[in-house]
């Protein structure tokens, strides 16, 4: 049997499988500005797409004098769940590359996500992937540290009983990549020039080995790297 390069794939969830950032983005921007600061939709998603907001209670605390409580946290995630519900749709291409992700690695996938795991099974069970990652679903949110940690990346290859040097990790952002990296991960970035997601330069200078913009082209970039090693 051929040595293979990569023994499980773990999956980002935002901005990877669902496209979720701009509903997401939007709900912050509104509550932004009824703390009083008023940001763009643009803005909001070059602050704080790929972190957590509860991770960036201080900045939001800095520009507006309010204190972000768990209160505040809770409704923002009650409005953005609402939104998610009502307006989420999977990434174009995801669902059939998780499908074939799933049957050529006989079920060695995970979602390690830096988002709450209400958010993450809600999303995943929205668009028709919760199936393919039940039991394999990690947040940040129940880790020591989220993205850019490596934390998430670390617990879901514990729990598929991998090395974290033989995971593919598949990310949008370079907060993501950098958690991966960390890892001891080989990570490929989802980059397809659209708001929200951090640019081919950008995920190559973090350490990205493969940026790609189309993710139906992922199970062949995983067999092209897969038979480097063969």
């Amino acid at each position: 049997m051929p040595k293979l390069l990569f023994d499980a794939v773990l999956f980002d969830c935002d901005g990877v499988l669902v496209d979720s950032e701009p509903i997401t983005n939007r709900v912050l921007t509104a509550m932004l500005a009824e703390l009083g600061w008023h940001l763009s939709i643009e803005e909001t998603m070059r602050i704080f797409v790929g972190k957590a907001v509860k991770d960036e209670a201080p900045l939001i605390e800095a520009q507006t004098g309010v204190k972000i409580t768990e209160q505040w946290l809770s409704q923002f995630r009650e409005r953005r769940n609402a939104a998610l519900d009502r307006e989420l749709i999977a990434i174009a291409g995801a669902l059939r590359a998780v499908q074939h992700v799933h049957r050529e690695f006989d079920g060695r996938i995970a979602v390690a996500s830096g988002a709450d795991r209400l958010k993450v099974e809600m999303q995943l069970s929205k668009v028709g992937m919760i199936d393919y990652f039940h039991g394999r679903i990690f947040s940040g949110h129940e880790m020591a540290h989220s993205k850019p940690y490596p934390d998430v990346y670390l617990a879901a290859a514990k729990a598929l009983n991998v090395d974290p040097a033989r995971c593919a990790i598949v990310e949008d952002t370079v907060t993501g990549a950098t958690a991966g990296i960390a890892a001891g991960a080989t990570v490929f970035g989802y980059s397809p020039h659209a708001e929200g997601h951090s640019g081919p330069e950008a995920l190559r200078q973090a350490g990205v080995v493969q940026v790609f913009q189309n993710m139906a082209e992922l199970p062949a970039l995983l067999a092209q790297w897969q038979s480097r090693a063969a």
